[in-house]
């Protein structure tokens, strides 16, 4: 009787949050009223996998893959939105060959590349000759800025950046190269993309607002849902707030970063990081079922 009656007790599911804007509230509303006209899309670092001292040893949350599954089926398209290389985000995320993620996109280098999963390929245009040039110069001027063993060169293909988690003063040292870096990157015709304790030097013309805009476009979109934690989100933040504007409803998640409250004060809904974002996914997935 004892083991009949545990069976029959209703399966716990993750609640779905409240915005706590209006206009958070109408995102949420008409991604929950017309799913399939909605966009989900996602950062993948800080976003889907927990920030890491090394950015190779970044991993998607063990339960965002199957996140992803129950809820890509139920919506127009879902699309991580990354700096990262696309390959890099898709091996990393484990999203190639996954039953149930055939409409999964990846833009990376901030759209300049982008992964279909129905596919497996890449698609990219060539590469900047600044890129190249700036990475020949990075050791040099990472010594002359008195950080040459504090600071940790990251090769991104179309990009290169430098990361400063690991000095002594992570602060410190991200604080004194801003200048050199950006002064580097503009002589090679790039910019400089500042993060939570890293500074990218990459082409300029794309953002994640371009990306994200341009993905809504091709998707006929209704409504978008967009989740990130750091200032490379803010120009999707901003691009959701444009297509407000144009009528189309959305809602900004920000998962959880004591380190940029920017995107917090900006977001309609904050999670507790990755594992939020998960549970997210998840009740949103349960709602549309």
């Amino acid at each position: 009787m004892g083991s009949h009656a545990d069976s029959m007790e209703p399966k716990v599911t993750d609640p779905l949050p409240t915005p706590v804007t209006a206009v958070g509230r109408d995102g949420l509303g008409q991604v929950l009223a017309r799913p399939g006209r909605a966009v989900v899309a996602l950062d993948f670092d800080g976003t889907l996998a927990p920030i890491v001292a090394d950015p190779e040893q970044a991993r998607a949350h063990p339960e965002a893959v199957a996140a992803l599954v129950g809820l890509a089926p139920k919506v127009a398209g879902v699309a991580v939105v990354t700096g990262r290389p696309a390959e890099v985000a898709v091996r990393h995320g484990g999203f190639a060959g996954v039953a149930g993620l055939e409409q999964l996109v990846v833009l990376g280098h901030y759209g300049a590349e982008r992964w279909d999963a129905r596919t497996g390929t890449v698609s990219a245009p060539a590469p900047h000759p600044g890129v190249a040039a700036v990475r020949a110069e990075l050791p040099g001027v990472l010594d002359a800025a008195g950080v040459g063993q504090g600071a940790w060169i990251e090769e991104k293909g179309r990009a290169v950046a430098v990361h400063t988690r690991r000095a002594a003063d992570p602060q410190a040292a991200f604080e004194a190269l801003r200048g050199p870096l950006t002064e580097l990157a503009t002589r090679h015709g790039l910019i400089v993309e500042p993060g939570r304790l890293v500074l990218e030097l990459r082409p300029p013309g794309m953002d994640k607002g371009v990306a994200l805009a341009e993905y809504v476009r091709e998707r006929g979109a209704g409504s978008v849902l967009y989740a990130g934690d750091d200032l490379g989100d803010l120009p999707a933040f901003a691009a959701v707030d444009r297509l407000r504007s144009d009528g189309v409803p959305g809602l900004l998640v920000c998962s959880g970063s004591d380190e940029v409250t920017e995107l917090r004060e900006r977001a309609d809904l904050v999670v507790d990081g990755p594992e939020g974002v998960v549970r997210l996914l998840r009740a949103l997935a349960t709602r549309l079922s």
